[in-house]
């Protein structure tokens, strides 16, 4: 009997009708994403996008990105896509993660995406995916797996 061993993508619906601009004001507000110059891209229910154009001074010694620096992005981007779904006047907080370094993040640049896996009242599982874009390809470059703590009352 045939059967598909995974099942439909999850379809996520926001506890807070103000998301969209509370995440994208949190990340204004993250300090370490202005500081290696990171972008947000895509964002929705559930998940988010984060990419960085390469620099020179975000390198480690082969030239590749750091790999300080790929966790950093695929951080940020499954914490947002879990306070997508966190409800109003809450902030996120990362409890733990586990980062695979599959290639070397050798690329024009990095996306990060963050894609929420299960939700909670206080706690997001998440994962991470990384790809390293050069001349148009994508290199999977890390995979993280997230947890991430729903801090109530604390939006900024």
């Amino acid at each position: 009997m045939p059967h598909t061993a995974r099942p439909a993508q999850k379809r996520f619906e926001p506890r807070n009708p103000e998301w969209e601009a509370t995440v994208r004001g949190s990340f204004a507000r993250q300090g370490v994403m202005t500081l290696i110059g990171a972008e947000m891209g895509a964002l929705a229910p559930g998940h988010c996008e984060i990419r960085l154009p390469f620099r020179a001074d975000l390198t480690q010694q082969n030239g590749f990105f750091h790999a300080g620096i790929t966790s950093t992005i695929v951080d940020s981007a499954g914490g947002y896509a879990g306070l997508t779904l966190m409800p109003a006047g809450s902030d996120v907080l990362t409890v733990e993660f586990k980062l695979n370094l599959l290639a070397p993040a050798d690329g024009e640049y990095l996306v990060a995406e963050g894609q929420v896996l299960k939700t909670g009242r206080n706690l997001v599982i998440s994962r991470g995916e990384v790809y390293a874009i050069r001349n148009g390809a994508a290199t999977h470059c890390a995979t993280m797996q997230q947890t991430l703590m729903t801090m109530h009352g604390k939006e900024k």
